[in-house]
């Protein structure tokens, strides 16, 4: 093999070198836009030649040069065209991007529908110069993503796996009585010390959490203050571009998603989010749930004192509710079965839990169970699908018939299935019919990754951020989040 891949070597040197005239190929280059090859391209491999290897079949020649590194078969298109349609074959650089450590469908996804900006456009996979598009990846700056919840912040660098940090997000906003451009400016300053980076040398990607659901002008303005607060404190650090995208658009698109309908368990309350080619459709109505993650752990708080079970902090039963708490799909069979278990929780020891474990989570369904008065959570996504419906914003109804569930205590086990069951229950047969619901796909850090897709795009940052002189001349500035 080594010999082969020598002659490879070989022939390129000296195509080259009869080829004085031609340029040298750079990495920052532009493939054709195909994909499968055409009746011309086939009749063109027929009759080009590439020296020794014209006695090689195609498939086996294909094999040879995935051997080689991207940048390596790159240079080849220098050499002449007979070379350059071999090796800018969408199936040899798409088998190039399946190698990656981002998964390939996640890759496929934000390159078709994300890769515009918003307003988006999808983009036919025949289009596509995955070529071009490897290239244009490998260059991408990436970004600082800082994902901004009502309760907890993860931060991190858009080429890692993973955020690599988390904080309190209340915390760092400083006095509240402070003026909302002192406090964000506190916080975004408190972050980049954290992660240790200089807020001049980085775009920066901000997921924004649900806040004035209504359509309102007062709601309206209320976030367009907020979002003029970001913009004016990240562009007074000095950050070259921005984004600021909706948290539940960010978690619809990590799940390979442009539209449907978000159900995002916060830390205060659960927004249920309808979303149609990534923007937020507020006239059709977000609906709110004042259930949150922090009244989940309040109420299995509450549960483990009367039943004089001991424990230090919060810290260990939000730990026993991740860890042991899920919904039952029948709440009244549920009660009738043996549901104790234990876990040990570090530094605090071991803790059994019996009917808590699915009482816990049964209170987004039952909210009267913790004393309150609201809504279910199957009731408000039932709500939000009929007034999609009824509101016939696409002839594919099948946009709101998909459930993003996003937000840590979303991961709680039989939640998809418990909803699902509820919304056949409640909608007409002829709406239910088709209805997904899809776990959050990347837990509690739903958001995060869907940032990390926007900020390796091949287009990122031009598609997505806005500048500081786009900023101060209102070019762009209507961001949907």
């Amino acid at each position: 093999m080594s010999n082969l891949l020598k002659k490879v070597w070989e022939s390129v040197s000296n195509r080259s070198n009869s080829n004085s005239s031609r340029s040298n190929a750079n990495w920052n280059y532009a493939g054709p836009s195909h994909v499968s090859l055409s009746s011309d391209q086939n009749q063109m491999y027929s009759w080009s030649s590439t020296g020794e290897f014209d006695r090689i079949p195609m498939d086996i020649f294909m094999q040879i040069l995935k051997l080689l590194a991207p940048k390596e078969v790159a240079m080849l298109t220098a050499v002449c065209k007979s070379w350059k349609l071999i090796v800018s074959d969408n199936r040899l650089w798409v088998s190039y991007l399946q190698n990656q450590h981002v998964p390939w469908d996640s890759i496929f996804f934000s390159e078709i529908s994300l890769r515009s900006g918003y307003p988006l456009q999808t983009y036919p996979f025949e289009m596509q110069s995955f070529m071009k598009i490897y290239g244009q990846r490998a260059l991408s700056p990436g970004a600082v993503i800082i994902d901004g919840g009502s309760g907890y912040c993860k931060f991190g660098w858009s080429k890692f796996d993973s955020p690599s940090g988390r904080s309190a997000t209340f915390l760092e906003f400083g006095n509240i009585e402070s003026p909302m451009y002192s406090r964000l400016r506190h916080f975004f300053a408190t972050i980049y010390s954290r992660m240790q980076v200089k807020s001049s040398t980085q775009p920066i990607v901000v997921s924004i959490p649900i806040t004035q659901y209504d359509d309102t002008e007062a709601a309206k303005a209320a976030r367009r203050q907020l979002k003029e607060a970001i913009y004016s404190a990240l562009f007074g650090m000095n950050v070259p571009a921005v984004c600021a995208v909706s948290q539940a658009t960010l978690a619809l698109f990590a799940a390979k998603r442009s539209s449907g309908i978000v159900v995002n368990i916060g830390f205060h309350q659960t927004s249920v989010v309808p979303i149609l080619h990534g923007k937020i459709m507020r006239k059709v109505g977000v609906e709110s749930v004042g259930v949150g993650a922090l009244k989940l752990t309040g109420f299995l708080r509450e549960q483990m004192m009367q039943r004089n079970l001991q424990f230090d902090s919060l810290y260990t039963v939000r730990s026993l509710k991740e860890n042991l708490c899920y919904v039952a799909v029948d709440y009244e069979a549920e009660l009738c079965k043996d549901a104790e278990a234990s876990y040990e929780v570090a530094a605090a020891g071991w803790f059994t839990l019996k009917q808590e474990r699915f009482q816990t989570g049964e209170i987004l369904f039952q909210p009267r169970i913790a004393g309150m008065r609201a809504m279910g959570l199957h009731q408000a996504v039932a709500l939000c699908v009929e007034h999609c419906h009824a509101a016939e914003l696409s002839a594919d109804e099948s946009w709101f018939k998909t459930i993003v569930l996003a937000g840590g205590s979303a991961c709680l086990p039989g939640l998809p299935e418990r909803l699902k069951k509820e919304l056949h229950h409640l909608l007409a047969p002829s709406i239910a019919d088709g209805i997904r619901v899809i776990p959050p796909p990347y837990g509690a850090n739903s958001a995060w990754y869907g940032a990390k897709l926007l900020s390796n795009l091949s287009t990122f940052p031009n598609s997505w951020c806005i500048t500081k002189k786009e900023f101060r001349s209102k070019a762009r500035r209507n961001i949907v989040w």
